[in-house]
């Protein structure tokens, strides 16, 4: 089964494939979701919106969870085992910190939980990862904690070996994936991995 969270960052411009997949609105998530995309449950504490829809999961807004932990909390209890968040980005780059922490929290629990901004794919990765027909896509790597090592890679412009990436060093940004299979080997820790789809034009 495959959950969606709508968070209340920036409105997703593309198409949002739901079909057979559990969708759960958080708060002003509502303005640019409704109409579209399918919503099965709208949750959080409101405040943004303004009202609660008829219906809602609503919580108290001081509290000490938000409200996209809320919504990835009841799509692994109805046994989500991936998990892809739209609207995290943008306005509020604290707000955007915290939704990059649900990643980790979907990682943590065997549940493949990727991030969908309107440039970018990011998700957790650990072991051997592996990217298929992604020729040309830009690549990024880092750390979640203080380190993460790589002991090797297959399909990339820089390539990466014995290479132990830190918190505090920009070292795994802007890779390029050059062949129709790329590969890494990460055997410790446990990484953020940034697929670029498009750069935004300022």
């Amino acid at each position: 089964m495959r959950g969606i969270i709508l968070l209340n960052g920036e409105p997703h411009r593309g198409e949002i494939g739901a079909e057979g997949a559990f969708v759960v609105c958080c708060d002003g998530a509502l303005r640019w979701a409704q109409g579209k995309v399918k919503i099965d449950l709208t949750a959080g504490d409101f405040d943004s919106l303004g009202y609660a829809p008829p219906g809602a999961l609503t919580y108290p807004s001081e509290k000490n969870f938000t409200d996209g932990e809320i919504a990835l909390d009841l799509l692994i209890e109805k046994g989500c085992g991936r998990i892809d968040i739209y609207g995290a980005g943008g306005g509020r780059e604290d707000h955007l910190f915290g939704n990059l922490q649900l990643l980790y929290a979907g990682f943590e629990r065997g549940v493949k939980t990727v991030m969908h901004t309107n440039y970018t794919d990011v998700y957790c990765a650990a072991g051997e990862v592996k990217w298929r027909n992604k020729r040309g896509i830009t690549l990024s790597l880092a750390p979640v904690g203080l380190s993460a090592h790589i002991v090797e890679s297959e399909g990339l412009k820089y390539p990466l070996c014995d290479l132990t990436l830190r918190a505090g060093s920009c070292r795994g940004v802007s890779n390029v994936v050059e062949a129709d299979a790329a590969r890494i080997d990460c055997d410790e820790g446990v990484l953020f991995v940034f697929e670029v789809r498009e750069e935004g034009k300022w």
